[in-house]
């Protein structure tokens, strides 16, 4: 069943590595279209009528590892030694000799991990000591980089061409450590935590730090990604927002998008406290949603704890509990705890394979009930 539904018949499976690679090809726009046609779908099949809408959101992480700021002027500093040494090797040779200093850092990035079980005055002058030496050995390795993209720049073109690639690479890799150095230097010296343009990654500069009020989890390292509904739990839209939003401010779009996808305005919508504003309330229900059920958690109204109350708003509440299952399904079944693919174009489509792929699902349970 599954090898006809995947078109591969009695032909050899492709392995994961090749599957992984094909994803990588399709755009997110693509991604976009196929959901969509996905939904149209469920509506043909009478799945969903689009007559209640819930939303909600939810962290997906980058891979990374969890960023501390001698942790990241290692790994600049090894990236950018690696670099080095593969236009050293590619180019046959450079005017100085690439010098390796990571045993050096990594015995400094290991020192300030111990010095962090030393309290006190004692436990934060060592750190400062040993975070002098680390940003001392990360600038050296910065300058020699930079000494060696000058050379790659100014040589003959027919000996930069081959080495062009690996130029951008270290150039962008140098732009990176330069930013990791100077919050460093803040958040160390200055005791500023709050450096523009802040980066917790190397690798994944799009990550930002996001907290959702998680006792478990109280910081998060990714993207905050929108998940709407309809009935049957088929999911009508996503996004992955490149800056995190507020989501008071998701609310009103969610309902266009809802209208444009399924022809009609919902009758009922179904959101937390955290989407809740008075001007979203009056301008839901002036595109023509019949029953708002969103809580104002900061009201000392009784008139509104009164119309928060009603059986409608208590229904519709806990018909909204749903999309936090369906969060949590995406999670686990579907990957969506950590996104395994690059950058914020691999965020979107990690997230909008999950999506298509659970809405098959509840459409397949969907007409196998109504069949039986």
């Amino acid at each position: 069943v599954y090898r006809a539904f995947t078109r591969i018949g009695d032909e050899k499976v492709p392995d994961a590595k090749t599957l992984a690679r094909l994803g990588q090809l399709i755009e997110p726009k693509v991604i976009e279209q196929l959901h969509q046609r996905v939904v149209e779908l469920a509506q043909e099949r009478g799945v969903t009528q689009g007559r209640k809408m819930r939303v909600d959101t939810t962290v997906v992480e980058s891979n990374i590892h969890y960023p501390t700021d001698s942790s990241l002027l290692g790994d600049g500093t090894r990236v950018l030694t690696r670099t080095m040494k593969k236009i050293e090797s590619k180019s046959g040779g450079l005017k100085r000799k690439v010098r390796d200093r990571m045993r050096s850092i990594r015995k400094r990035v290991l020192a300030i991990a111990l010095s962090t079980r030393l309290l006190g005055a004692p436990g934060e002058e060592r750190r400062k000591r040993q975070y002098r030496e680390l940003l001392s050995l990360t600038r050296k390795v910065m300058n020699q980089a930079k000494r060696v993209l000058q050379e790659v720049q100014q040589a003959p073109r027919r000996r930069r061409a081959p080495l062009e690639g690996l130029a951008h690479s270290l150039e962008t890799m140098i732009g990176r450590v330069r930013q990791v150095v100077k919050q460093t230097r803040m958040r160390i010296f200055a005791g500023d935590t709050k450096s523009p343009e802040k980066i917790v990654s190397v690798f994944e500069p799009h990550t930002e730090i996001i907290r959702k009020g998680k006792a478990s989890k109280p910081n998060e390292f990714g993207k905050l990604v929108k998940i709407q509904e309809a009935e049957n739990q088929i999911v009508t839209h996503f996004e992955v927002y490149a800056e995190r939003p507020a989501d008071s401010t998701l609310l009103l779009s969610s309902i266009e998008v809802h209208q444009q996808r399924l022809g009609r305005i919902p009758r009922m919508v179904a959101a937390d406290a955290g989407f809740y504003s008075r001007q979203n309330e009056k301008a839901g229900q002036a595109l023509g949603v019949q029953w708002m059920s969103v809580p104002n958690k900061n009201t000392n109204s009784s008139e509104r704890k009164l119309f928060q109350h009603q059986r409608w708003f208590r229904r519709g509440q806990k018909w909204r509990t749903g999309c936090e299952g369906r969060i949590s399904v995406l999670k686990r079944r579907h990957g969506l705890r950590r996104c395994l693919y690059p950058g914020l174009n691999g965020m979107r489509r990690w997230v909008g394979l999950g999506v298509i792929a659970d809405n098959i699902i509840q459409i397949g349970c969907y007409l196998a009930r109504q069949s039986t």
